[in-house]
């Protein structure tokens, strides 16, 4: 099987985003250090590369939030890269709203419009960890399912598009049963709609799900101090996807949905679906429930899933993507930090990281372009 490309950002260029009125970054490693005090901006860093990859980015904000405080609420942000397809330059953000149109996101690939950010996916993928994901595995499952549906969406860019079509669809069915006397056919074309595209999501998830899990089984160290992974969908169309054909289980789910209207109009939402899906996950050594685990051991075996899924995208995608972690080595113990800088260095991906503690970075100071971040500057650091 032939290597999986690896991606490189050259040159990342933000304007009027975020915290950050102009900045420009030369990069010629690997690995890339950010280090700063707290609200010095580099997570804004980050997220600005995120932006790069379908989504809204490692934030989830909105376009308008991402604006700099002192601009006039347009944003942009571009990247040279060496990718899958050579060098090119990505660039995506907002302009001013006008008369004819509204804000909206806008997105090119060598300073020629393409039609959305999935566009950038020929190109690179991006894979990140933050801070707000350490909750993961003792959160709502609703928070799973976002991170699920993200490692679904960094092999398949399609994906997104899909899970707003979902939403779009269970909506619409939604606002149908609430009325006095809803009317059966526009009902049963929605349905229709529904299940389709709930086929279609749930069948993304199941192969990537059952792609990560081989990949996680056949790389078992129990001597890792970043456990393994069992993972599994708590979800009917999931698990029944290759049992029978796709057409088979969106006719199962269309009767369901009609069986189940005077309930979902009681409950004024749909009560059966992909949209309800959960992600398992075990502590494989210790075989428990992830969220039954210690702070340390969480940190550690998500640390685990992400290297994994990263390795997992570069297999079924040809393209080693770029990882983004922010603050990753802060609360990692000095055997876990060692462990963790020699499995990037092992990887071949280009890594950004995050921290606030310059020491915890130390180990890898002579490898790393490394970044001193004030508010509104990152400065190489000779």
């Amino acid at each position: 099987m032939p290597q999986p490309t690896a991606v490189r950002i050259l040159r990342l260029t933000l304007t009027n985003f975020r915290s950050y009125r102009a900045a420009s970054l030369s990069v010629d490693r690997d690995l890339v250090v950010l280090t700063g005090a707290n609200g010095a901006g580099k997570t804004n860093l980050l997220e600005a590369i995120s932006f790069l990859a379908p989504g809204r980015g490692l934030r989830r904000a909105t376009l308008e939030e991402t604006a700099f405080s002192e601009g006039d609420g347009s944003w942009a942000v571009a990247a040279e890269i060496e990718g899958a397809l050579g060098l090119a330059t990505l660039g995506t953000g907002i302009v001013l709203p006008t008369d004819d149109f509204t804000a909206s996101r806008q997105c090119r690939v060598d300073r020629e419009p393409v039609a959305s950010a999935a566009a950038f996916a020929d190109h690179l993928r991006i894979v990140w960890l933050t801070p707000a994901m350490d909750g993961l595995f003792a959160g709502p499952a609703s928070e799973r399912r976002r991170f699920l549906d993200r490692l679904v969406l960094a092999v398949d860019a399609s994906h997104s598009s899909r899970v707003s079509a979902l939403e779009r669809s269970l909506r619409s069915r939604n606002r149908l049963l609430q009325e006095p006397s809803p009317d059966g056919h526009w009902l049963d074309a929605v349905e229709h709609e529904t299940a389709e595209v709930a086929i279609a999501v749930a069948a993304a998830r199941a192969e990537t799900m059952q792609r990560l899990a081989a990949a996680l089984a056949t790389d078992k160290d129990t001597a890792s101090p970043f456990p393994w992974a069992g993972i599994a969908l708590d979800g009917a169309i999931e698990n029944a996807i290759g049992a029978c054909p796709a057409s088979e289980l969106e006719d199962r789910y269309r009767a369901a949905l009609r069986a189940g209207r005077a309930r979902d109009a009681t409950a004024g939402r749909t009560l059966e679906g992909p949209h309800l899906t959960d992600l398992l996950v075990t502590h494989g050594p210790k075989q428990i429930a992830a969220g039954e685990a210690s702070t340390g051991e969480q940190k550690a075996l998500l640390v685990g899933l992400v290297l994994a899924h990263a390795g997992l995208v570069g297999a079924m995608t040809g393209i080693t993507p770029i990882l983004l972690l922010d603050e990753i080595a802060a609360h990692l113990d000095p055997a876990r930090r060692e462990a963790l800088y020699e499995r990037l260095a092992g990887i071949g991906a280009q890594v950004w990281m995050s921290g606030a503690d310059p020491a915890v970075f130390d180990p890898i100071a002579s490898s790393a372009a490394w970044f001193d971040v004030t508010p509104g500057r990152a400065q190489r650091r000779a």
